[in-house]
């Protein structure tokens, strides 16, 4: 069973009423969004090169610490 032209009609009436016209602009743009992050998601999960590993502190250089010139004229 389909919905005919008078029930969207009441559908989107209860809408307006609800949420009133001014916050359905935004609402659907939070929603516009949710689904694009949504489906960000799903191909990120489906494309393993997009998946970063995370980094490990062994994995990072070790590096020297700075020389400033109080620890050069000490020595």
């Amino acid at each position: 069973m389909t919905p005919g032209i008078w029930q969207v009609l009441l559908i989107i009436l209860v809408i307006l009423l609800l949420f009133g016209a001014g916050k359905l602009p935004r609402i659907m743009e939070d929603m516009a969004k949710g689904i694009k992050s949504f489906k960000k998601g799903l191909k990120d999960e489906d494309d393993p090169q997009a998946v970063e590993k995370p980094a490990l502190e062994s994995d990072k250089p070790k590096s020297k610490p700075a020389r400033t010139k109080k620890s050069e004229s000490k020595e």
